[in-house]
């Protein structure tokens, strides 16, 4: 139906003498969504404006196909005749209304009817014990493989799609593989330090002694507390008990491992407690 043309749901024309101007207020039609109340005097239908085609086709082949297999024909003895009659019919419907689509279609009518003749004239002679060749064995050929082709295409077409058939699933998961524990920063070292300076005071003893304190036998010290423990609170390191210069050097020793990245330094949230563990080192293969 061209563009142009009114679409209208109303009664066939002639009837508005019978059919009153207003029923119960119900419009008679729609025109572009306003309601008709009466039927238009020069209301103009084309000839072709209700034609329907049933059956589309993607191609010559594809309506052979189905002119044979409609009809239950043997694919392997194709009724010339008859399938060209048919062929015909369908070619003069649409070389009516798309000259577009004509030329193939008209192309493989040539070719039936070649076929057609080709039988109608006696076979060639060929070599004792040989077959007469078949015209209609390319056609039958060309048939064949289409049809095989057109079923793979609907098996395909029969599987669920993305998209059309199914949505993938997503759901977003705020996880990480690896827990990643807060930095520590200078602030909170300086803060966890004034603490363990408090519970020496209250815990120290007025004795005077020269010491001789070692960094590094020290750091073996810190290390030795840390083996084979995954993690240690900062506090247990130190030993109010020994005094101040030992809890001094102690946490200069702790210093020198952690920048020497043989100890980390860890905290699970902000103002939390501080956890002391040995490096991971990974083993060279």
């Amino acid at each position: 139906m061209s563009p142009e043309t009114p679409v209208l749901d109303a009664a066939p024309p002639g009837l508005d003498d019978v059919l009153p101007h207003v029923v119960d207020h119900v419009a008679l039609a729609r025109l572009y969504g306003e309601p008709l109340f009466t039927m238009p005097r020069d209301l103009y239908i084309p000839p072709d404006a209700l034609r329907v085609f049933l059956e589309a086709f993607e191609g010559p082949l594809d309506l052979l196909l189905y002119l044979i297999r409609k009809q239950n024909f043997n694919i392997l003895d194709i009724p010339m005749a008859a399938v060209t009659r048919q062929y015909m019919g369908y070619v003069d419907e649409i070389r009516a209304s798309n000259l577009e689509l004509t030329a193939e279609y008209l192309l493989m009518a040539a070719m039936l009817i070649e076929i057609k003749s080709r039988m109608l004239l006696p076979p060639k002679k060929v070599a004792e014990g040989e077959e007469a060749e078949d015209p209609r064995a390319e056609l039958v050929r060309r048939l064949l493989e289409y049809e095989q082709m057109k079923r793979a295409a609907q098996r395909l077409a029969d599987q669920p799609q993305f998209g059309r058939d199914f949505l993938r699933a997503q759901v977003h998961i705020e996880q990480a593989l690896v827990p990643r524990f807060p930095d520590v920063t200078p602030l909170d070292l300086q803060s966890a330090w004034r603490d363990i300076l408090k519970r020496a005071r209250l815990v120290q003893h007025h004795k005077i002694s020269r010491e001789e304190l070692s960094v590094r036998e020290h750091m073996g010290i810190v290390l030795r507390h840390l083996r084979g423990r995954k993690f240690v609170e900062f506090g247990e390191l130190f030993d109010p008990a020994k005094g101040q210069p030992v809890l001094v050097v102690t946490f200069i020793a702790m210093l020198e491992l952690a920048k020497e990245t043989l100890i980390e330094l860890t905290q699970a949230e902000a103002f939390a407690p501080i956890y002391v563990r040995l490096a991971y080192t990974p083993v060279s293969s």
